[in-house]
């Protein structure tokens, strides 16, 4: 009774594992076995199709040509039909040259945007393109380093609905180039934008909210580093990762009205990432360009070699 009791479970539990291993292979076996038929039966049923459409070819063609004949005995005296028949294949005939055109053309463009990197097209003037793009970056930019380039970055970063703004708490580390709104370029900037409303007073407005809100990231500033040009801004950059979005800052037009491209890093030594990549590195380490202290409120002025040559208190 005391050596049985014991066995007693594992003999039943070995007696189910067993069951339940032979209704899976039955199981394996009997879908084969439909998969199979199913197999064989699409084949048949492609063949039998294949030997009704030949079978029944001659006479569909003959029917065919029966109605031509009819209809062409009763249009081949009418020039008003046959006149109305040359005018539409003509049309067709110019669509489908036309069509053949377009199709190359876009075959072309399509290969030069492939050869260059370029992945997308964005437009600004959307709303549901601007949240796409604002779900997209902050994807790209997550737990990566990012490098940015902009004007004031209020739209951009301290705006919540800003294509950045989810970025910048989402990244690992971040390096942002933001106009100096006491510089010579700002002055430019404020006067080539034909808006009234554009001037230096807001431009220094907006740099100062961009720069609170990277004040108020808490913990997370310390892995963010600020700089600030002061020549006028022509490339809108954000490299996240292994895509760069770039966009045209034209000395007449509002940034928001251009579109933005999309690059993406590849093995290609054709695509534009790596030269939008170096045009960032060169600029960041311009020793000209100072670096804002986000915690101090100073700029800090470095050599060629990183050593720091002076502080400028700026706020």
């Amino acid at each position: 009774m005391t050596s049985d009791g014991p066995r007693l479970p594992k003999l039943a539990f070995g007696a189910l594992k067993t069951a339940t291993g032979r209704s899976a292979r039955v199981g394996v076996r009997a879908l084969a076995v439909v998969t199979d038929r199913l197999s064989l039966i699409y084949h048949v049923l492609v063949v039998v199709l294949s030997a009704a459409v030949a079978a029944s070819l001659p006479l569909t063609l003959t029917v065919v040509a029966q109605s031509l004949l009819v209809y062409w005995a009763v249009i081949e005296n009418e020039k008003i039909v046959l006149v109305c028949t040359e005018v539409a294949v003509a049309l067709l005939l110019i669509l489908g040259f036309g069509h053949v055109k377009t199709s190359w053309q876009n075959r072309r463009l399509a290969k030069t945007a492939q050869a260059a990197g370029m992945v997308q097209f964005s437009s600004r003037h959307r709303v549901l393109a601007r949240r796409r793009t604002r779900k997209l970056k902050a994807r790209q930019a997550l737990m990566r380093d990012i490098m940015i380039i902009g004007s004031t970055g209020a739209r951009t970063l301290a705006d919540p609905a800003g294509d950045l703004h989810v970025a910048i708490h989402e990244c690992r580390t971040a390096k942002i180039m933001l106009l100096d709104p006491e510089s010579a370029g700002a002055v430019e900037r404020a006067r080539t934008i034909d808006d009234p409303a554009i001037t230096v007073e807001r431009l220094r407005d907006q740099v100062g909210r961009t720069i609170g809100v990277l004040r108020a990231l808490g913990a997370a500033q310390a892995r963010v580093r600020v700089k600030l040009y002061a020549d006028p801004p022509i490339w809108k950059l954000a490299i996240l990762g292994d895509y760069a979005w770039v966009q045209h800052y034209h000395p007449g037009l509002d940034a928001q009205a251009l579109p933005e491209f999309v690059f993406v890093h590849g093995q290609s030594p054709t695509g534009l990432y790596p030269a939008l990549y170096q045009y960032f590195a060169a600029r960041w380490n311009d020793p000209s360009i100072p670096e804002y202290d986000l915690t101090t409120g100073t700029l800090i002025y470095r050599d060629g070699e990183g050593n720091v040559i002076r502080k400028e208190r700026c706020d």
